[in-house]
C-alpha cells in the first residue's frame, strides 16, 4: 500500500507528495536566472550598440518566453501551497512583479513580428495574464497570500494595464510598417538621386556619404525603434518601474517594520528554495526595470525644455496612426457567411459596435500614456532644471568665452534631418534622432577597419593591374574530360589553385601559410558576393564544392583524400607534383563517373554534377594548363611558380572583390523592414572593413561592364579573350622586375 502513496494503516502519507517541492523551486530559479540573463543581454546590447531604447534582440514575446515565464511565476500561481513565513509571503509578491517587468521589456518586439504572429502570442499572453490575476485574488480569499494585499492589488492593476497597453500598441504595428515602409522607398529614391550626382568622388567616400544617409533612413523607420519612443512604451516604462518600487518597498517595510507584521507559524513544503527563487526573481526584477526606466527618463528628459513651449490641445492629440487599423477594419466588409438576412444585419452591427468600442479605447490608452507622460515631465522638470542650473555653475569659468566662441562655430556634420522618417506628432523627435545617430555610420566604419582583413590586402596588393590571371588558370588547349565543361565561379579556381601551391615542393612553409590565410579571409568576401548575386542561379552545386574542397584544404591539408603535404615532399621535382595532381583528379573523376553514372547523375546539366566531379575536373583542367605553361617556360623553378600562382589566386579575388560595392549598397535595400537596420549596420561595418580593399581594386584596369556582367567570372574571361591582353604582371612598381623575370612563367595561351 505504501507504494502508492497511502501508509500501512491507509490513510494517505501526505508529507511524500511535497518530498519534491524543494527540487521544484530549483526550477523555478533557474526560470527566473534566465530571464534575468536575456534581459541583462538585451541591456548590454543596448549599452554596447548606443541604443538606448534598448531593442529587444535576446527577449522578446514569443512561445519560448511565455513558457519561461509560465515556470518562473509558478509562486503567483501556486493555490495551495502553505507559504507562512515573511520569505515566503514576498516571494508571491516577487513572482507577480516580475510578469510586469518581463512585459515591460518585451515591447519593442512586437516590431519584429508578423501581424498573425503578434496576435497569437498576444493572446497567449492575455490568457497567461488573467489566470495569474485570478489566482491570485483566490489566495487573497482563501488567506494563502495574508499580507502585502495592498500590493498585490497594485501589482495586478499595473499587470492589466501593461497588457492592454501591449494589446492596444500591437494594433498600430501593421499601419506604421506600412507608412514608413512607404516613406523609406521615397526617400531611398531621393537619396540613390543624390548619390548619382557624386560621381566624381572616390569609391570609398561616394559610399561612406551614401550609407550615412541609408542608416538615417533605415534606424529611425526601424519597427522595434518606432514603438520603443512612443508615449505608450514610455508609459509602459513608467508602469514597470513603479511595480519594481512596489517590490523594494514591501521588502524595506517588511525588515524595517518588523513590528508592524506577525507572520504565521511553520515552514513552506518549498523549503530553503524560497530564499534562492526570491532573491534571483529580485535580481531579475532589477536588472529587467533599467530598460524600461531609461527609455521613460530618455523621454521626460527630452520633453522637459518644451513643455512650456506646447500647447495642451497639441500635447494631448491623438495622431490618426493609433486609430487607422481598427477605422479600415470597421469599413472592411463582414465575411462570415450567414445565411438569415437579421441575423447578417445583427453580427454587422455587433462588429461596429465592438470596433467602435476599441477604438474608444485606443484612444483612452493613448491619452493616458500621455497624462502618464506629462505628469513625469512635471514632476521630474524640477529635478533636471535644478541639476542644469547646478551644472551651469559649477561650469562657469573665464575660458567659458572661448569655449563658447569654439562652439558656435558651424558642424562638420551634414544635415540629414531630411532623411529621418517619423510619424505624425513626432517632429520635434527629428532633431535628436539625428544628433543621437548621426556619427553611428563613422563608428561602425572605425569598428570594421580596426578588423581589417590585413593578410588579404596582403596578397591583393600583388595582383597585375589588369588581373590577367582571371583569363589564364584554365587554358581551351587542355583536352575536356567530358563533352560539356561546368561554368566557372570565383571560388573553386581559387580553392584549385590554392592546393596547386601548397603542393608545389621546395617551397617556405611560411609563404605557404601566409597564402593559405589570406585565401581564408579572401573566400569569406568571395562567399559573401556569390551568396547575395548567385542565389538563385545554377551556381549553387559549383560554390558548393568549393567550400567543401577547402574545408580540407585549409583543416588538413587535403585535396579530397590527397595529402598536399606528403606531395611536396615526396615529389622530386615541380613538374612531378603537377603531373601527379593532374593524374589524381583525373583518375577521381573516373571513378566519380563510374559511381554515379548509373545514378543519371552526369546526365543532367554540367553544373548540377556531384560536387567531388566538379572538383576533380577543376583540379585537372587547372593543373593541366599549369603543367603545359610550365614546360613551355624557360624558367622551372618552383619558387617562380609558387609566385606566379600567387598573383594568379590575387587576380581572381581582387575581380571579385569588385563587386563588394555592390553588396554593400544591396543590404540597405533588398530585406525586410524588420532587419534593415541591421542589414545597414552590417554594410556599413562591411565598409570598414574592406574600405583598402575597395581602394586597390579600383586601381585596376577594369572592363566596362554593367553590374551583372562584373559579377560573372566567365563574363571576365570571355571580355579579356576578345581583348587578346598580355600575360598578367604585377601592378606595383617595386613588382617590375619580377614582371620581367616571370614574363615566360606567366600563363600565355595565346
Amino acid at each position: 500500500m505504501g507504494k502508492i502513496g497511502c501508509s500501512v494503516d491507509g490513510n494517505l502519507n501526505e508529507s511524500k507528495f511535497s518530498e519534491p517541492l524543494p527540487w521544484i523551486g530549483i526550477y523555478i530559479a533557474v526560470a527566473s536566472l534566465a530571464c534575468a540573463i536575456v534581459m541583462a543581454a538585451d541591456l548590454i546590447h543596448g549599452f554596447r550598440y548606443r541604443k538606448l531604447w534598448f531593442p529587444s534582440k535576446y527577449y522578446s514575446l514569443n512561445a519560448t518566453s511565455l513558457t519561461l515565464i509560465t515556470v518562473a511565476i509558478k509562486f503567483a500561481v501556486d493555490l495551495n501551497t502553505p507559504m507562512p513565513r515573511r520569505i515566503d509571503q514576498l516571494a508571491k509578491l516577487s513572482s507577480s512583479t516580475l510578469i510586469c517587468t518581463l512585459m515591460g521589456n518585451s515591447m519593442p518586439s512586437l516590431g519584429t513580428m508578423e501581424n498573425e504572429e503578434i496576435w497569437m502570442n498576444i493572446i497567449a499572453l492575455g490568457i497567461l495574464v488573467i489566470t495569474v490575476i485570478a489566482n491570485i485574488c483566490i489566495q487573497l480569499g482563501t488567506g494563502v497570500i495574508y499580507l502585502y494585499w495592498k500590493e498585490h492589488a497594485l501589482i495586478m492593476f499595473l499587470m492589466l494595464v501593461l497588457l492592454v497597453i501591449l494589446s492596444f500598441s500591437a494594433l498600430t504595428v501593421p499601419t506604421t510598417k506600412k507608412y514608413l515602409e512607404f516613406k523609406y522607398k521615397k526617400k531611398y529614391e531621393m537619396a540613390v538621386e543624390e548619390c548619382s550626382n557624386g560621381c566624381d568622388r572616390a569609391v570609398e567616400k561616394k559610399l561612406r556619404e551614401d550609407l550615412m544617409k541609408y542608416w538615417m533612413m533605415a534606424h529611425t523607420c526601424s519597427p522595434q525603434f518606432v514603438i520603443g519612443r512612443s508615449v505608450t512604451c514610455t508609459a509602459a516604462g513608467a508602469l514597470c518601474l513603479l511595480s519594481a518600487l512596489t517590490l523594494a518597498e514591501a521588502m524595506l517595510r517588511s525588515y524595517l517594520m518588523r513590528g508592524s507584521f506577525k507572520f504565521c507559524n511553520g515552514e513552506s513544503d518549498y523549503k530553503w528554495s524560497t530564499i534562492l527563487v526570491l532573491i534571483l526573481q529580485t535580481i531579475a526584477i532589477g536588472v529587467g526595470t533599467i530598460a524600461p526606466a531609461i527609455r521613460w527618463f530618455t523621454a521626460v528628459n527630452f520633453r522637459c525644455p518644451t513643455i512650456g513651449k506646447k500647447s495642451g490641445r497639441k500635447e494631448f492629440k491623438v495622431e490618426k496612426y493609433w486609430t487607422q487599423f481598427l477605422v479600415e477594419m470597421k469599413e472592411y466588409p463582414f465575411t462570415i457567411r450567414i445565411q438569415n438576412r437579421q441575423c447578417r444585419k445583427l453580427a454587422h452591427g455587433a462588429k461596429d459596435q465592438i470596433v467602435d468600442l476599441c477604438i474608444g479605447m485606443q484612444i483612452g490608452i493613448v491619452l493616458a500614456s500621455k497624462v502618464i507622460r506629462f505628469i513625469s515631465v512635471y514632476f521630474m522638470s524640477r529635478i533636471l532644471l535644478f541639476c542644469r542650473c547646478c551644472k551651469k555653475l559649477m561650469n562657469c569659468n573665464p575660458n567659458r568665452s572661448i569655449d563658447s566662441a569654439s562652439d558656435s562655430q558651424p558642424s562638420s556634420k551634414p544635415d540629414l534631418s531630411r532623411f529621418v522618417l517619423h510619424l505624425e506628432g513626432e517632429n520635434e523627435l527629428v532633431e535628436l534622432m539625428m544628433k543621437n545617430n548621426c556619427d553611428a555610420t563613422e563608428h561602425w566604419i572605425q569598428h570594421g577597419k580596426k578588423k581589417q582583413p590585413k593578410h588579404l590586402i596582403e596578397l591583393l596588393e600583388k595582383s597585375s593591374s589588369a588581373l590577367h590571371g582571371v583569363r589564364e588558370f584554365d587554358s581551351d588547349l587542355v583536352l575536356s574530360l567530358a563533352n560539356e565543361e561546368p561554368p566557372h565561379c570565383w571560388a573553386l579556381p581559387v580553392v584549385t589553385l590554392t592546393a596547386i601551391a601548397v603542393a608545389v615542393p621546395n617551397t617556405s612553409s611560411c609563404l605557404r601559410k601566409q597564402l593559405m590565410r589570406s585565401v581564408h579571409e579572401g573566400l569569406m568576401y568571395v562567399k559573401l558576393i556569390e551568396d547575395n548575386l548567385h542565389a538563385e542561379s545554377d551556381m549553387a552545386n559549383i560554390m558548393k564544392a568549393a567550400y567543401t574542397v577547402w574545408l580540407g584544404v585549409d583543416l588538413y591539408h587535403k585535396w579530397l583524400d590527397v595529402d598536399l603535404n606528403k606531395m611536396s615532399f615526396q615529389a622530386e621535382s615541380t613538374k612531378e607534383a603537377l603531373e601527379g595532381l593532374a593524374d589524381a583528379a583525373k583518375y577521381r573523376y573516373v571513378e566519380f563517373k563510374k559511381t554515379y553514372v548509373n545514378q543519371c547523375l552526369l546526365k543532367e546539366s554540367p553544373s548540377k554534377w556531384p560536387i567531388k566531379v566538379l572538383a576533380a575536373n577543376s583540379m585537372y583542367r587547372i593543373s593541366q594548363t599549369i603543367l603545359q605553361n610550365y614546360e613551355r617556360s624557360n624558367i622551372q623553378s618552383s619558387e617562380r611558380l609558387f609566385e606566379a600562382l600567387t598573383i594568379m589566386i590575387s587576380d581572381i579575388l581582387a575581380a571579385c572583390l569588385t563587386n563588394l560595392q555592390r553588396i554593400i549598397s544591396l543590404k540597405c535595400f533588398s530585406s525586410s523592414v524588420e532587419v534593415r537596420e541591421e542589414s545597414v549596420r552590417h554594410a556599413v561595418f562591411l565598409l570598414g572593413k574592406t574600405e583598402k580593399i575597395l581602394k586597390l581594386v579600383n586601381q585596376k584596369a577594369l572592363p566596362s561592364f554593367d553590374p551583372d556582367g562584373m559579377a560573372c567570372i566567365n563574363e571576365w574571361r570571355a571580355f579579356q579573350k576578345t581583348k587578346n591582353q598580355l600575360p598578367f604582371s604585377p601592378s606595383s612598381t617595386e613588382n617590375e622586375t619580377a614582371s620581367s623575370d616571370l614574363r615566360d612563367l606567366h600563363l600565355n595561351i595565346e
